[in-house]
This record gives structure tokens, C-alpha cells and sequence, in this order.
């Protein structure tokens, strides 16, 4: 039963008649309304029943009943309203045991109440609950006794706050006095934690809890930590500052007992569709052990990092952007509490530009390059290194496309320009004229010719030549010094130029092969031959560049590039030789048609990669003194089953060996290594098993890792970068964020071989067998519990080297995460308890002990 409450509105005056025909005009009246009266509507309903009591001017709704006054909607299985004081007061449903069953639900604007017993006033948007649940953002608040004076602020008596969803939270911090200002503030006297209803005995005289919504300004809360070398210390005490809609800052501060501090300032700027960036400086002074101790040292360090990067939609064509990691040597081997980032002694930043003119064939990429070693001091710059291109242009074609071109329509020009500058020295020894002597610098130009004739039926031919041209700054000319018993060198600085030229001729073609299964899944059978083969001429050139010199007092005849022997030289000239011969090779493709057994839809038929290339490439230099056919290039590509990746490479050289070992000039058929020597040999495989989502509504795109040490590259490299080391540091801290308890196993493996050959005296064979397998897996054994391990065995010497394991535990409003690795690089025992919320993140527990801390 749905209806208007009339008792709350001025009933309208009807005594006058209706018939406009009977009157010459329409009678208005106008009246006072009462100041009690409401400006709104109030609309109730009820599914049992609507008692009115006229004389009292109340109306009682039972079941369940629906309320709305403005923005205020009420739920409740009883409601009473009284007309004369505009008080409305809902009450909750209990069982026979007094438990309450179904509370009542008030809602205002985006402020939600769940209570045993509400008592608002309409007027006054005053109200007074009991036993009363509310959410504030990811905040759930019980209390025993709220009083709302007003639509944005309560006052409450015996409340606690949790991020626990349940009624019965599992945690909370219980308080006798709070005031709550909606999506801002909520402020407490003395208070406590409590687990599963538990008092903890840590008081605390105050708690502050923020609740605005979005970016808002406030204090940071620190933790406490404990190092090894500088004592304990209180890090990331700061505060957070939005400056505006696009700019914020962070200021954080960290002291340490052995007289260490720290000071970061992080900014971060972001404009839609234009670009965004981030910036952080951090000073570092670190003290290990007391002043007076033997062993005390004190450094001080800085570090600067800047992230930048534009968007293209600002402006279509340019990108700009930034990875700047420089400061102090010392800085990484300092920071506390960070193993990885210790053994991190490389400072990488790059800067890049690129210009791409729209509807033009013209690119231009800019950026600068910055290596700094922190173990041996030496910086490396690259600055600028400067790339232009002109994609293949037809200066011939004609501006209409009209009919068939002409054959030199098709000739093609482009151009490939670039320099490079480069400077190397040392942080402990800098000065201008020690970088100046060693700079280095260099330019590259290519203009490449092409020309795409008729197809003559199933081949294409594609004839092409090639310029290009290097710019050197310096040269060196070395002659004996029979007086002195030594080598002269003469070094000339200049541009100078070296040259090469090479011709081409593609011939290309395709051959298909189909094979037509009947009455059988396996419909059909297709084969795909390409074979290749060009023809290419490359003139000597570089002749002037090479020159010989006696390089002892035995008459030794050395030759040498006047280029390369400069050593300030970013090019090195061209090889002193000249080629004219083919190259060759054939790919094939195998593929086929499956016709499914219960699919009879659009998907009943599938087309299946048996192959995805097997072949091979060499070639034939007729010009060649000796030696003239060239090492087998070998390879096979391969998806087995849909899931198992498959590649094989290998290099067969066609040329024998001597007694003493050495490579020979006779063919290898003729001394007997049958077709060719194998000289090396890859497979690799990998494949990934990972089962469907158990609730495909809950799905994401997380990839479960194994408690921070699910990169393979780690063990081999221990060397991170800045990014990484940073990444790899909050994954540690936060484990469980990257476990997907929703996906019952995913399971990984990479398997790698690598073989070479080489042959020593009396034709004995060095054989070299490199193999190793990477493996991971994830259980989620139960909804709530995942069990993950990582681990990288080497199959050469039959060892395991690195083994991680992880526990992880879903404890609904906290998580919870064990891990352990005994072998490997860095071998730790960790474990990590936080609850899930973000507003109280700096309540986790995280211990990693190292094997090296015993």
C-alpha cells in the first residue's frame, strides 16, 4: 500500500466551482503556511499494514515498511511518525531470544545507518540511535549511542572504528567519546584495540581519523624499524600536500638512533591528455655504530630521480619523455633496510624527444644517456644522440594514380642520418678539460636505393643499392722507431669520412601445397615453401683506411685501421674486404584444419599452427679468397599442442678442422665431419597451465607471484635498476597484493639448452652444455589459502640453485603472507600481516631477516 501523507501537507480549497464555462474568471486564493510544516513531501509505504491515528496525528507502518523525505530513505519492519513533532522513530525486528534479526536502515545522502532503534527529526535533521552501524568511506563505525545534531555531524558514546565489514568485526579500536564531521574527520578520546572482542592493553590519548574523499592534505604516520647498521629507527614521518587539481607533494622525514636521518621530497604533477610526471629528492645521512666506536663511519649522500612523460594526444606527433636516477655513489649502499637496492651500483637516466611530421615521411629522435658506476666512479654520457629518417620516398610518381605506372614510378629513395657524442671520466677526478679529452664523437649517413619491378608471375625481384657514410674525428698512424725500440704514434683530430657501397637483388617467391583429408577431424593439411635468395656485390672501399707497420725489433708486420687505432672514434671505419656472391635459405610453414567433436557452431572448425617456420639461410662469396660458403643458419618454430612454445636453433659450419684444431679450408664432407660441423645448438621450450577464475565475476588480470622473487632475471642479475629495485622492494612488503586467490593453480616452466663444440689438438672435442629450468606454480588450495612457490634448477650440474616459497592467507579483512627462500642470491625468511584497507596500511607487520643477519 503506497500513499501521499496528506497529514503533512495544507489541503487545497474546493468549495468554489470547477465549471470555467459558468465563470468569467478563476477565483485564487492565497494563504500562510505554519512554520512547522514541511517543505517536502513525506511518502511512506508498508507490506502488512498503515495504522492512522487521526486524533493523535501519528500514523505506526508494520512489515516492511518504505520511508522517503528528501534526500532521507528509511527501512524498517515498524516505523512511527508524529505529525506534531515531526519526529519519526524506526525500530528493528527481534527474535525470541531479544536478538535483533533485521535492524533499520536510514539513508542520507551518501551517509548510511544501520540501527536497532532511529529517532529523527524531520525539522531539525536532528537524531538519536542505538546500536548503530555507518560506513564513512572504507571506514565501518559501531556505536552504542549516536547523536546527530546536525546533517553532517554526530556525536557518539561508545563506539569503534574497524575496516571489518561484519557486524561483529574481527579488529577494532574501541573509544568511549568520538565526534564524526561526514567525508571529513572523525576525532576520538583515549582509545584502544581490540581483536575478535579482545582488549589489547596499548592505549593511545587521542585517535584522528581522516575521511575525505579523493586527494585531500594531511600527516603521514611513521613506523618503526630496526637496521642492522644504523640502529632503530622512525621512518616516513611526513606530510602530504595537494597543492592543486594537478600537483601534489610529499614531504617524509626518518631519524635513527645512531644519529642517521633522512629527508625525501616527492611531487607528482599530472595533466589530463598533456602529460604527467613525478620528482623526488632525497638527502641522506647515515651513521653507523656511536661516535667513538672503532668501526663508525658517517656519509653523506643525495639522490635525484625525475619521471616525466607526455601525452600524444597534446600534441600529435612529439613525445617527450624522462628517467632520471642520478646522485651520490654512496647513496644505494646506504639506504636502510633495502638489501636489494644495496647492491644496486648502477644509476641509469635517459631522455628522449621524437618528432614524427604528420603526413610527412620525416622522424627525428633527440635523447641523452646517463651510466654512472657506483663501485669504480666511472660516468658515462651519451649527449646528444641524435637520429633523423626519411622513410622511402618516389620522387618519379606521378601525383594521380591513373592507370599502370611506369617501372621507374617505383624508385624509391630514403635517408638514415645520425650522431652520437660521448663522454667517459671519473667522479673523483672531474675537470672540463679531462672531459673534453675524452669525448667522443661520430656520424652515420645511409641513403638506400630500391626499386620494386613487376612480378614476373609467382616471383618478385627487388633490386636495391645502398650508400653510406661515416664521419671520424680522429686518426692514428703508427710507425717503428728502430732508435728507441718502440712505436710511434702520430694522432691527427679533423673530420674525416670512410665510405661503403653495396648492391642488391631480391628474388622472392611462395609455393602452397594442400592436402585434402575425407571422412576424418583432420580435414585438410596446407604446406607453405618461401624460398629466398639474393644476389649482392659490396666493393672494397675501405683500402686507404688500413695500413701496415712493423710492430717489433723482429720485423713483425702488423695491419691496423688509422680509425679504430685512434681510439676517439664512436665509428670504426668498414671492414677491409669485399663481397660478391648469394644468399640462399628456404622457410616452410605447416598448417592444418581440425574439425571439433562437440562444436557445432562458428567454431567447429579450427585452423592449427603444426609449424611456424622451419629453414634455413647461408651464403656464397665468389669473390672470397678462401672460405667462401658461409656458416648454416639453422631454426624450427613450433606451438605444440596449443600450449608448449617451442624454438631450436643452430649453426652448422661447412668446413673441416686440422690436427690442431683449427679451422681448415677443407670442406667438411671431405675430412670427414660429414655435412658440417655443429658448432652450437639451442632449444628452448616453455609453457604455462593456469585454470579458470573459480567466480569468472571476480576475475582480474593479477598475476600470481611468489612472494616478490618470481623474476627470473634476479638470480642472474642481482644488479637492479632503480624502477625495479623500488618494485621488487613493495612487492616484498606487500606480497599478498599480487596473489589471485580466485584462480585455483597456475602453473609455469621454461626449460633452456644451449650446446657448443669446439675441437682442441688431436681432434678432441670441447663440448660445453649449458641447461637450466625456471618453475613456478600457485595453488589456491582452498578460497582462502594460496600456496605459490618459485625456483630455477640447472640441469648441467644437476643442483637446484634458487628455491622461493610463499604462503599466503586471505583473513578477510587482513592478509597475511610467509615466505621462504633458502637458495639463491638472497636467501630470507619473511613474514607480513597488514589489514587490506589503505587508511590503515601503516599498521602491518613486515620482518624479512636475511640468511647474512646470523
Amino acid at each position: 500500500m503506497r500513499r501521499p501523507d496528506s497529514i503533512f501537507r495544507a489541503a487545497a480549497d474546493t468549495s468554489k466551482p470547477g465549471d470555467s464555462a459558468r465563470t468569467a474568471r478563476t477565483d485564487t486564493f492565497s494563504y500562510k503556511l505554519s512554520k512547522d510544516t514541511l517543505d517536502a513531501p513525506v511518502t511512506y509505504e508498508a507490506e502488512d499494514s498503515a495504522v492512522i491515528m487521526v486524533p493523535e496525528k501519528k500514523i505506526v507502518l508494520y512489515g516492511k515498511t518504505h520511508t522517503t523525505y528528501k534526500d532521507v530513505v528509511l527501512d524498517a519492519p515498524r516505523v512511527e511518525l508524529d505529525q506534531k513533532t515531526n519526529i519519526l522513530v524506526a525500530t528493528g525486528e527481534k527474535d525470541s531470544l531479544g536478538q535483533t534479526v533485521t535492524r533499520a536502515r536510514m539513508t542520507e545522502g551518501e551517509n548510511k545507518f544501520q540501527s536497532d532503534t532511529i529517532k529523527y527529526n524531520f525539522k531539525s535533521q536532528k537524531g538519536l540511535l542505538t546500536n548503530t552501524i555507518t560506513q564513512q568511506n572504507e571506514m565501518f563505525i559501531h556505536a552504542d549511542v549516536s547523536k546527530k545534531v546536525n546533517a553532517s555531524t554526530v556525536f557518539i558514546k561508545g563506539g569503534r572504528f574497524t575496516t571489518c565489514d561484519l557486524d561483529e568485526p574481527h579488529f577494532a579500536f574501541r573509544a568511549n567519546k568520538l565526534k564524526i564531521i561526514n567525508n571529513k574527520v572523525a576525532v576520538s578520546g583515549p582509545m584502544h584495540p581490540e581483536f575478535e572482542g579482545v582488549p589489547v592493553p596499548i592505549y593511545l590519548p587521542f585517535g584522528y581519523y581522516p575521511m575525505s574523499r579523493g586527494r585531500h592534505s594531511g600527516i603521514l604516520a611513521p613506523q618503526f624499524v630496526a637496521t642492522e647498521n644504523q640502529g632503530i629507527g622512525l621512518e616516513g614521518l611526513g606530510y602530504y600536500r595537494v597543492i592543486n587539481d594537478y600537483w601534489d607533494a610529499t614531504l617524509r622525514g626518518s631519524i635513527y638512533s645512531y644519529g642517521g636521518w633522512r629527508a625525501d621530497l616527492t611531487t607528482g604533477y599530472r595533466k589530463r591528455y598533456r602529460y604527467d610526471g613525478n620528482f623526488n629528492l632525497s638527502f641522506l645521512t647515515a651513521k653507523q655504530n656511536f661516535k667513538g666506536d672503532p668501526d663508525y663511519s658517517s656519509s653523506k649522500t643525495f639522490n635525484i630521480t625525475w619521471g616525466h612523460r607526455t601525452d600524444q594526444r597534446a600534441r600529435p606527433g612529439v613525445t617527450f619523455s624522462a628517467n632520471v636516477n642520478a646522485g651520490s655513489v654512496k647513496y644505494n649502499s646506504l639506504v636502510p633496510g633495502n638489501l636489494q637496492r644495496n647492491l644496486t651500483n648502477q644509476l641509469q637516466s635517459s631522455i628522449s624527444y621524437t618528432k614524427n611530421w604528420i603526413g610527412k615521411p620525416y622522424m627525428l629522435t633527440m635523447s641523452a644517456n646517463h651510466n654512472q658506476n657506483s663501485a669504480t666512479g666511472l660516468i658515462n654520457l651519451t649527449l646528444p644522440d641524435a637520429n633523423f629518417n626519411v622513410n622511402t620516398i618516389y620522387p618519379f610518381q606521378r601525383k594521380d594514380l591513373i592507370g599502370t605506372p611506369k617501372w621507374y614510378e617505383k624508385l624509391g629513395v630514403g635517408y638514415n642520418g645520425s650522431f652520437s657524442n660521448r663522454i667517459a671520466f671519473y667522479d673523483s677526478a672531474f675537470s672540463l678539460k679531462k672531459v673534453t679529452d675524452t669525448m667522443t664523437w661520430g656520424a652515420t649517413h645511409s641513403v638506400p636505393l630500391t626499386l620494386s619491378l613487376p612480378s614476373l608471375g609467382p616471383v618478385l625481384v627487388s633490386p636495391g643499392i645502398s650508400f653510406q657514410q661515416q664521419w671520424l674525428m680522429a686518426r692514428r698512424f703508427l710507425t717503428w722507431n728502430d732508435a728507441k725500440k718502440q712505436i710511434d704514434t702520430v694522432s691527427q683530430k679533423g673530420i674525416y669520412t670512410a665510405s661503403s657501397l653495396a648492391f642488391s637483388l631480391g628474388v622472392n617467391t611462395s609455393v602452397f601445397g594442400t592436402y585434402q583429408f575425407r571422412r576424418s577431424r583432420l580435414m585438410a593439411l596446407r604446406h607453405t615453401i618461401r624460398p629466398q635468395f639474393s644476389f649482392s656485390y659490396t666493393p672494397n672501399l675501405a683500402r686507404g683506411y688500413y695500413r701496415n707497420y712493423q710492430s717489433d725489433s723482429l720485423g713483425t708486420i702488423t695491419n691496423y685501421n688509422i680509425y679504430q687505432a685512434a681510439g676517439q672514434n664512436v665509428n670504426f671505419g668498414f671492414s677491409n674486404s669485399e663481397f660478391g656472391g648469394i644468399g640462399f635459405g628456404i622457410e616452410n610453414v605447416l598448417e592444418a584444419k581440425l574439425r571439433s567433436r562437440k562444436d557445432t557452431g562458428e567454431n567447429a572448425i579450427r585452423k592449427i599452427h603444426l609449424i611456424d617456420g622451419l629453414g634455413f639461410s647461408s651464403s656464397y662469396n665468389f669473390l672470397a679468397d678462401r672460405k667462401k660458403l658461409g656458416n648454416v643458419e639453422m631454426h624450427l618454430r613450433s606451438t605444440l599442442f596449443d600450449k608448449v612454445n617451442l624454438n631450436v636453433q643452430g649453426n652448422l659450419n661447412p668446413y673441416g678442422v686440422d690436427q690442431n684444431g683449427l679451422e681448415s679450408d677443407e670442406y667438411a664432407w671431405k675430412s670427414g665431419f660429414g655435412f658440417g660441423r655443429v658448432t652450437n645448438l639451442s632449444v628452448s621450450l616453455s609453457t604455462q597451465f593456469r585454470s579458470k577464475p573459480r567466480d569468472p565475476s571476480k576475475a582480474n588480470t593479477a598475476t600470481p607471484i611468489n612472494n616478490n622473487n618470481n623474476n627470473p632475471t634476479q638470480y642472474a642479475d642481482p644488479m637492479l635498476a632503480g624502477d625495479q629495485s623500488r618494485l621488487m622492494d613493495y612487492m616484498r612488503r606487500n606480497p599478498t597484493e599480487f596473489v589471485d586467490f580466485n584462480i585455483p593453480y597456475d602453473l609455469g616452466l621454461d626449460f633452456a639448452l644451449n650446446i657448443s663444440r669446439n675441437y682442441l689438438r688431436d681432434y678432441k672435442v670441447q663440448k660445453t652444455v649449458n641447461a637450466g629450468m625456471n618453475f613456478r606454480s600457485s595453488f589456491s588450495l582452498t578460497p582462502k589459502w594460496n600456496f605459490s612457490t618459485y625456483g630455477f634448477y640447472d640441469v648441467s650440474t644437476m643442483k637446484l640453485t634458487a628455491l622461493s616459497l610463499a604462503i599466503n592467507r586471505d583473513l578477510h579483512c587482513w592478509q597475511m603472507s610467509i615466505g621462504l627462500s633458502p637458495l639463491g642470491t638472497q636467501r630470507y625468511f619473511s613474514i607480513s600481516i597488514s589489514p587490506k584497507s589503505g587508511l590503515l596500511q601503516n599498521l602491518k607487520i613486515n620482518r624479512t631477516r636475511y640468511f647474512t643477519d646470523f
